[in-house]
């Protein structure tokens, strides 16, 4: 990749160390990815569908994993899959105006970094019961439109509810979100597949630099 820059070679290292951290819990790191992208100065058009597609590479090799280790329960995840994949197509068929999108993506990132700030908000409980499919099936409707909007895969909301309401034990709950992940990312770049279009042509670096992370 002869025309790529000091630039693009600093944000796939950052995009590397994202990875790296936010797999680690089976999260996809959409929300780093567009956060750093947002820093280094890309364009709008560009962030979501690369957040996405990053997402997808990401998630799948930890949904891979956990999956591997048994740690994955179907019956948690399907309900809120019903749910969020028809709004997550709608949500990423919805190409918000600038000074919509923004806004929007800054209340998600700085909802996930106030999540950090309190660790012990949410435990998991002793004993894990099943959610209940309709409000699970509302709750997934939810979290997918949310993520097909911003560009995320909506793990960073799904973890806590399911800690919070007792729905999934603490391991088992990172499985189940890389799953949540890569079917709520794909639901999004099918949503408004032109926006592939938007793709950058560092997208390769970043693709690999986000896969090491995940390794």
């Amino acid at each position: 990749m002869p025309d790529t820059t000091l630039s693009e070679f600093l944000l796939a290292a950052c995009m590397f160390a994202g990875a790296a951290l936010y797999t680690s819990v089976g999260h996809g790191g959409a929300s780093a990815y567009i956060a750093l992208m947002a820093l280094f100065g890309l364009p709008q058009a560009v962030m979501k569908p690369t957040a996405l597609a990053l997402n997808i590479i990401a998630a799948s090799f930890g949904a891979a994993r956990y999956t591997q280790a048994g740690l994955f329960r179907w019956r948690t995840l399907w309900p809120f899959l019903i749910g969020a994949l028809p709004f997550a197509f709608i949500g990423g068929r919805i190409q918000l105006p600038a000074e919509f999108y923004r806004p929007l993506v800054g209340a998600v990132l700085l909802l996930s970094a106030a999540r950090l700030l309190f660790p012990e908000a949410i435990k998991t409980k002793e004993s894990v019961t099943d959610a209940p499919i309709p409000l699970a099936i509302a709750i997934g409707a939810f979290i997918g439109l949310l993520a097909g909007l911003t560009g995320t895969g909506g793990g960073i909301f799904l973890s806590p509810v399911l800690l919070f309401f007792g729905w999934s034990a603490l391991r088992e709950a990172s499985g189940i979100v890389a799953l949540f992940i890569v079917a709520n990312s794909l639901a999004g770049l099918a949503g408004n597949i032109t926006s592939l279009e938007a793709l950058p042509a560092a997208l390769p670096l970043y693709a690999a630099a986000v896969f090491a992370g995940a390794i």
